[in-house]
C-alpha cells in the first residue's frame, strides 16, 4: 500500500488512541484496586457502618452489664421479666411504688368506712325469739355439725375471714348496742383490737340463776373439750341483748374451776379493772361510741340446743371433774366408799330444802319420813342442808356425798351433775304445775339425763292454794308457781323404800367390780 495512505480500521484505532485521557504511568488504576478506591472515595457508606457497628457494641454492653448470665431463651415472658428489673431499679418504679401505696390507703379508709353496724337486738322477732328463731345477730347463721354445739366463730370461713366488733354498753336496751364484722387490716375507725379469745354468751334467761346461767354456759364447755381444750380470755355477757358484768358466785365458781383460772368479764372500758364495772355500766359514755373488735371470737346463742346426749354427758363429767378438783374432793366420789363395820357400799340421802317459794309445808314431818326409811338401810347416810346456806364448794363436796337427791322443784337442783353417775333424784312439786308450767317444769328430768342420773319421778301435790280463776286458767300459775308443797306419808315411804332398794342393788355391784382390778378403769365416773 502506498505510503501516506491508512485503511479504515486504522483510523478508528487512531482517533481512539488520541483520544483517550493521559495518565501518568504510576497512577494507572487497575481492576483489582477500584473497589478499594470506591469504598474510600464513599463517605456516607463509611458513616452508615460506623453507627451500625456502634450501636450493637452498645446493645451488648448494655446486656451485660444490666442482666444477669442466663441461658438464652426465646420466651417473651422472660424478656418482659428482665424489663421489669431494669424498670424496678428507676426512679419510675419508685413513684410507682408510691402511688399504689395511696391507692391502698384510700381502698383500706372506704372499707373501714363501710363498716355497718347492726343492732344485736333485731326487733322484728321479739315476739319469735323461742320458736326456732333467734333476733339476737339475727343476720348471721351458725356453724352446726351433727350432735356438736351451735355457735359462731369469728374469723372463719363463714364470715370470709372478718372479725366480730361490738359496740355500745346499754344494759336496759338490747336494740341500742349493736355489730358488725370488719377485716382485720381495715377495721372500724377509733376501734380497739383485744388479743386473745374471747366467748360471746346470749342468754334470754339470767346469769344469777343456777340452772339459767348453766345452760348457757355448757355450750362453751363443749366447744372447749371439742378444740383443745382452749380457754377464753375473756367473756361478754348478753340478756335479751342487753350487756352484763356479773355473773352468780355459784355460775362463776364452776367457770374458774372449768376453765382453770379467774372470769373476767368485759365491760368495754378502756379503765376497766378485772371483774367489770357494777351492773349498771356506769362508765364514761365516750366509750359507747368506740368499738371493739376481737382477734378471735367465740359465740353461742341457742344453749344446749343441737347436742347430742354423749356429748352433754362428756361436758357434765367434765364439769364434775374440775368443781372436784377445785374444791379438793376425791374424784372418785361414793365408789370407793365401804362401811367398815358392815361390808357394804355407803348410801347417801341427802334432802335439799329450799325456804320460801316451793318449799314443804311441813318440813319436819318430809324430814322424819325419809330418815325412818334410811335408818331402815344398813350403812344409809341421811342428811338435810338447805342450798342457800352454802358455799359452791360446800355444795360440790355435799353432793360428792350424795346418792339420793329429795328435793323440790328449784335451781339448787342443778347440783345434781355434781353426783356420781347414776345417783337417783326425786322431785316435788306444788299444786297446779302439770297443767300450767309447760316445758319448764321437766328442765330436772333433762339434766339428769344429760348428766348421767336418774330421775326417780316426780310428785304433785294434788293439794294446794285455790286459784279465783278457773284452774286452766293461765293467771292461776303465778299462784301456783309460789306455791307450798305438803306431804303424803304413805307414798314418799314406800316411794324411798323403792329407790333405796334400787340404788343398793346398784352400788353392791359396782363394788364387786371395783374389787376386780382389770375392771376397774372402766368405772371411772369422772371424766378430766
Amino acid at each position: 500500500m502506498a505510503k501516506g495512505v491508512t485503511s479504515e480500521p486504522e483510523r478508528i484505532a487512531s482517533s481512539n488512541l488520541n483520544n483517550k485521557p493521559r495518565y501518568s504511568k504510576q497512577h494507572t488504576p487497575s481492576s483489582s484496586s477500584k473497589i478499594s478506591q470506591f469504598l474510600h472515595y464513599s463517605p456516607k457508606l463509611s458513616i452508615y457502618l460506623l453507627v451500625t457497628f456502634t450501636f450493637l457494641l452498645i446493645l451488648f454492653q448494655i446486656q451485660s452489664l444490666q442482666i444477669p448470665s442466663q441461658p438464652p431463651t426465646t420466651n417473651s415472658w422472660t424478656f418482659m421479666r428482665r424489663w421489669q428489673n431494669v424498670i424496678n431499679n428507676t426512679n419510675l418504679s419508685t413513684l410507682a411504688k408510691q402511688y399504689c401505696a395511696q391507692d391502698l390507703e384510700s381502698t383500706a379508709s372506704k372499707l373501714r368506712d363501710a363498716v355497718t353496724f347492726l343492732p344485736l337486738k333485731d326487733l322484728r322477732y321479739t315476739s319469735s325469739a323461742q320458736q326456732g328463731h333467734t333476733w339476737f345477730m339475727s343476720s348471721m347463721y351458725d356453724t352446726h355439725e351433727e350432735g356438736e354445739v351451735q355457735y359462731q366463730q369469728f374469723p372463719s370461713e363463714a364470715s370470709k375471714g372478718r372479725l366480730l366488733c361490738l359496740k355500745g354498753r346499754d344494759t336496759h336496751e338490747g336494740a341500742w348496742n349493736s355489730y358488725a364484722l370488719a377485716w382485720p387490716d381495715t377495721l372500724p375507725h377509733n376501734a380497739t383490737l383485744l388479743k386473745g379469745v374471747t366467748f360471746v354468751s346470749y342468754n334470754h334467761y339470767n346469769y344469777d340463776n343456777i340452772w339459767h346461767g348453766l345452760s348457757a354456759m355448757v355450750p362453751f364447755v363443749a366447744w372447749h373439750i371439742k378444740n383443745g381444750c382452749a380457754a377464753p380470755t375473756r367473756w361478754v355477757l348478753y340478756h335479751w341483748g342487753e350487756l352484763r358484768m356479773k355473773m352468780g358466785p355459784w355460775l362463776r365458781a364452776l367457770m374458774e374451776a372449768t376453765f382453770g383460772e379467774p372470769l373476767y368479764i368485759e365491760g368495754f372500758t378502756h379503765d376497766q379493772e378485772v371483774g367489770g364495772p357494777d351492773d349498771h355500766g356506769n362508765n364514761d359514755d365516750d366509750d359507747d361510741e368506740n368499738p371493739f373488735c376481737f382477734e378471735e371470737a367465740v359465740v353461742m346463742r341457742h344453749n344446749e340446743g343441737g347436742m347430742s346426749r354423749q356429748r352433754r354427758i362428756e361436758v357434765y363429767d367434765l364439769l364434775r371433774c374440775k368443781a372436784r378438783i377445785y374444791c379438793n374432793v376425791s374424784i372418785e366420789g361414793r365408789n370407793a366408799e365401804v362401811d367398815e363395820k358392815a361390808g357394804v357400799p355407803v348410801i347417801g340421802m341427802t334432802m335439799f330444802m329450799r325456804t320460801g317459794a316451793r318449799s314443804f309445808r311441813n318440813p319436819s314431818a318430809v324430814i322424819a319420813i325419809f330418815e325412818k326409811e334410811c335408818n331402815k338401810v344398813e350403812a344409809c347416810r341421811f342428811r338435810v342442808a338447805y342450798s342457800n346456806n352454802l358455799t359452791f364448794c360446800e355444795q360440790v363436796k355435799l353432793m360428792s356425798s350424795t346418792d339420793i337427791l329429795i328435793s323440790p322443784h328449784g335451781a339448787q337442783l342443778t347440783n345434781m351433775f355434781l353426783m356420781d353417775r347414776n345417783s337417783s333424784v326425786l322431785e316435788f312439786f306444788p299444786k297446779g304445775w302439770l297443767k300450767l308450767a309447760g316445758v319448764g317444769q321437766y328442765v330436772y328430768h333433762w339434766i339428769a339425763s344429760w348428766s348421767g342420773m336418774k330421775h326417780q319421778g316426780a310428785w304433785r301435790d294434788p293439794d294446794g292454794e285455790k286459784c279465783p280463776y278457773p284452774e286452766d286458767d293461765r293467771r292461776c300459775m303465778s299462784i301456783f308457781k309460789s306455791g307450798l308443797i305438803g306431804h303424803n306419808q304413805t307414798y314418799f315411804s314406800e316411794w324411798a323404800r323403792n329407790v333405796l332398794d334400787d340404788v343398793k342393788m346398784r352400788k353392791m355391784e359396782e363394788l364387786a367390780c371395783l374389787m376386780n382390778e382389770e375392771k376397774q378403769h372402766q368405772h371411772q365416773n369422772c371424766y378430766c
